[in-house]
């Protein structure tokens, strides 16, 4: 293993020296444990050797190597939000809101483990950093939120304890020499709309902010000891929250501790002068987000403004609006978490080899991960089909398999199965009929190689590779060339290719079957040429813009010329998409479902039309958030005339957050809600419906009847939003969710841990599975506030997951410290607040007609908690 001349080349005394000379590393030291204090030492001893030029070059995303410390180049931005991503197919689960419907934080933390594995196996390949930014942990508060998918739902508890488990996951048994250092985002107050986030300026309220938006950070920080932190684009308070010392100063450093680095989110130091016009010049933004504790700017334009983004430093240091001690702290932060990562090439760990993605242990969790996250949400009894069922699948996303990843996702994730495959696997006695379909929004899966041919005959399309020259035009010979399966650019794997560069593509489609196709285009440039015409896409499209479509009619076996190009930078991964479309929707849906005995109706969204900061205009859908809850007209139409034929009709769901579910409620034989679940997603589906596994998922959203019913999406408090502080009636709520068995609850027992509640209450009762299936259940604890003002209508503070067979009985515990007993008062004081207060333990919410056991407790003492 490589060393670092720097570090190692420095004796002990030196060592101590430097660390009790450097103002840097005496503040990163402080409170922290020897390990974190050794390497804070040897990072400010190395930073001490760097000239100013090259200190102000590690505060960017991108880090260029110093060669004459043999320290290497490193790159900050790494996503491995529900998987891992680089240069090689990785393991995709499911979307994390898909993680949050399985309420069970072991089974996150199982999946984190699994995606920090895949990370550190990309970093052996030298693709990635031993850093990744996720989790989203902010609170899904409004169902319009495109990014909402990103999260852990809408509970600020839930989504602490899960936040908690993938940071642990992610991170390892020792937070102070972490396997991969995790990055909870985005810090603070951050939801949506998308369409302003560059320049909002939310005003929570005092109680808002300590009761909903910054629970999770906390529990990340104090619970998790997660070693790194990304602020938010939006203004908190009048406050940049990249530039915010309330937030990142007194609340993150001081009350809650935190002795890692903070990241901007990309773009967001820019926007502190650009948007915000916080400050005058990007100097002075620099500057406030340096000195409110920003160590690590990411800039989505690095590669060609790089030499502007550091002058922005230079003059900062110049007018005297940072010194270079305020650099050094920042460096020292950020050196001693690539120590402590074995990021520098001193790692004591042994690499991880490629052999561990998408390794067969992995995509058996995938899959584990989507059957536990699917929700059953009606069933009149059609469910589990029987084995030989006669079954129209119909529906947008019945044979996709694209829109398993959701955002924020690989497109070499492998093994993908489509609803239609997963439910031929699981039925293979079952007569199924798919029946194309046509519509408003298309979630094609790439053309595969073996639709492909090189230009000399080959399986697959030639990719050319060409380097930028200073003027920014491309050399005319390519420096690499190689066969690639699909439209895919693998410029990371060539050593020879620089950061700037464009990748060209040419060969021949040849379809396997005839017929109507749609070919999607994204962040291409050029084209397919069919009878003359072609399929063109004449500009690149944009960042998270959804593929340029196009219909044409293909021959079976018939060679089409694909000459397309690409470049860095430019918007999503490259990508040649197609799906087989109908043109005659209305006759093919009748005679299929006049051949079957029920109908599978595979709807909902895709990542094309929700997600973040989208250039969308359609129907339903702006900016990448949704105007209205309900599915594409389109898909509703669809429904309607599947239900008119007389069958029973299936409606299986794959979406981002909640969606109008009303319609479905009242005449649909069966709803399954099962998110973006990943590439094993067709498969638990699959599962599901023939009753191979049981639906053991909840719903960690609100499904509400209408935006309507909801206030304005940009405003910030949480009245009228989220179970805890709506008052209306939902379609589905918070936590609910069925079974193909039974549960009862019994022997409910609430016993104070010490002198009374105020120390903390013990809860035990027994769960029995009284049907006759194998289940599994979702033990929910909430309680009910005392009426003071600010009091959450309930408030969920505990869950437990448990698998039984028919008949069998456990025993559940929970222990509420005084914290989880606490509430937040008006003022934002989290206090344990004097009053009677009602606890439940059930299959969900009290009074939602779920088996539930009732008990009370009083508080007694008024005791002030911790921010």
């Amino acid at each position: 293993m490589r060393t670092v001349r720097g570090i190692t080349a420095l004796a002990a005394g030196a060592l101590a020296l430097a660390c009790a000379s450097s103002p840097a590393a005496g503040e990163a030291g402080q409170g922290a444990s020897p390990k974190r204090q050794a390497a804070d030492a040897q990072a400010a001893a190395l930073v001490a050797r760097m000239t100013r030029d090259e200190k102000i070059a590690q505060l960017l995303n991108v880090a260029p190597a110093i060669p004459r410390l043999d320290i290497p180049g490193y790159g900050w931005w790494t996503e491995s939000l529900h998987g891992a991503i680089g240069p090689r197919p990785t393991t995709n689960f499911p979307e994390p809101i898909g993680l949050a419907a399985t309420f069970d934080p072991g089974l996150v933390k199982e999946v984190a483990s699994a995606i920090s594995l895949e990370v550190r196996a990309l970093h052996s390949l030298g693709a990635v950093g031993l850093n990744t930014w996720a989790p989203n942990i902010n609170i899904f508060r409004d169902p319009r939120w495109g990014r909402g998918q990103e999260t852990y739902g809408e509970d600020p508890y839930l989504t602490a304890t899960l936040g908690v488990a993938f940071i642990t996951g992610m991170q390892g048994p020792d937070p102070d020499l972490p396997d991969v250092i995790a990055t909870p985002k985005h810090l603070a107050v951050h939801s949506g709309p998308e369409s302003t986030r560059h320049v909002a300026n939310v005003f929570p309220t005092p109680h808002d902010l300590e009761d909903t938006y910054l629970p999770a950070f906390r529990a990340a920080i104090v619970e998790a000891q997660a070693g790194s932190v990304m602020c938010a684009y939006n203004r908190v308070d009048g406050l940049p929250a990249c530039a915010s010392a309330p937030l990142l100063k007194d609340r993150l450093r001081g009350d809650w501790g935190f002795q890692g680095y903070v990241v901007s989110d990309c773009d967001a130091v820019t926007d502190i002068d650009e948007n915000h016009k916080f400050s005058p010049d990007g100097a002075t933004a620099v500057a406030a987000a340096l000195k409110a504790g920003v160590d690590n700017e990411c800039h989505t334009g690095y590669w060609s403004k790089g030499p502007a983004l550091l002058k922005r430093y230079q003059d900062a240091l110049a007018r005297g609006l940072i010194s270079e001690a305020d650099i050094d702290t920042a460096l020292v932060r950020l050196f001693s978490a690539r120590l402590r990562t074995g990021a520098l090439g001193n790692s004591a760990k042994p690499a991880v080899p490629a052999s561990a993605l998408a390794s067969p242990a992995h995509q058996a969790l995938a899959l584990k991960t989507a059957v536990k996250s699917v929700v059953l949400l009606k069933n009149d009894g059609v469910l589990p089909l029987q084995a030989g069922t006669r079954i129209a699948v119909v529906g947008p996303l019945a044979d996709s398999t694209r829109v398993l990843r959701g955002n924020y996702s690989s497109e070499r994730t492998v093994a993908a199965v489509s609803v239609l495959d997963g439910l031929k696997q699981a039925m293979p006695k079952a007569s199924i009929t798919h029946v194309p379909f046509t519509a408003s929004i298309t979630d094609g899966d790439p053309v595969p190689g073996t639709a492909f041919v090189t230009p000399d005959g080959r399986p697959g399309l030639l990719a050319a590779y060409h380097n930028a020259k200073a003027d920014g035009s491309y050399e005319v010979r390519p420096v690499a060339t190689r066969v690639e399966t699909h439209v895919v650019s693998n410029a990371s794997l060539l050593p020879q290719v620089n950061g700037r560069h464009k990748v060209v593509w040419t060969g021949f489609l040849v379809p396997p079957e005839s017929g109507t196709y749609r070919l999607g285009m994204s962040a291409l440039k050029g084209e397919v040429s069919t009878d003359g015409a072609g399929v063109r896409a004449t500009a690149y499209s944009g960042w998270n813009e959804p593929p340029r479509l196009s219909d044409v009619v293909l021959e079976k076996g018939r060679r089409y010329a694909v000459r397309l190009e690409t470049e860095p930078g430019v918007g999503p991964s490259p990508g040649l998409l197609w799906k087989r479309v109908t043109t005659q929707l209305e006759a093919d849906l009748k005679a299929a479902v006049a051949r079957a005995d029920v109908v599978v109706a595979a709807v909902g969204l895709t990542s094309d039309i929700e997600g973040e900061e989208m250039p969308i205009a359609i129907e339903g859908f702006a900016g990448g958030d949704r105007t209205s809850l309900e599915l594409p007209a389109d898909q509703r139409r669809l429904l309607e005339a599947a239900r008119a034929l007389g069958k029973p009709v299936v409606v299986v769901l794959m979406n981002g957050g909640a969606v109008g579910l009303a319609w479905a409620k009242e005449h649909a034989a069966a709803v399954l809600e099962a998110w973006y679940p990943g590439q094993a997603g067709g498969q638990a589906i699959g599962q599901v419906l023939a009753g191979q596994a049981d639906p053991g998922g909840r719903l960690p959203l609100t499904f509400y009847r209408s935006v309507a019913d909801l206030p304005a999406f940009d405003d910030y408090t949480m009245k009228g939003r989220t179970y805890r502080y709506f008052t209306g009636t939902p379609v589905y709520p918070f936590g609910y969710g069925l079974s193909f068995t039974r549960f009862a609850y019994s022997g409910l027992r609430v016993e104070p841990m010490g002198a009374g509640p105020q120390n903390g209450l013990r809860i035990t009762a027994t769960v029995r599975n009284t049907g006759q299936r194998a289940g599994d259940e979702v033990v929910q604890l909430y309680l009910t506030p005392a009426g003071f003002e600010g009091a959450p209508r309930l408030a969920l503070r505990g869950v437990r997951r448990v698998t039984l067979a028919p008949g069998q009985s456990q025993g559940v515990s929970f222990e509420l410290s005084p914290r989880d007993l606490s509430f937040v008062t008006a003022r934002g004081e989290r206090r344990l607040i004097p009053g009677r207060y009602g606890l439940s333990v059930g299959s969900g919410q009290p009074g939602t007609g779920v088996a539930t056991l009732s008990a009370d407790y009083t508080i007694d003492t008024d005791i002030g908690l911790p921010p």
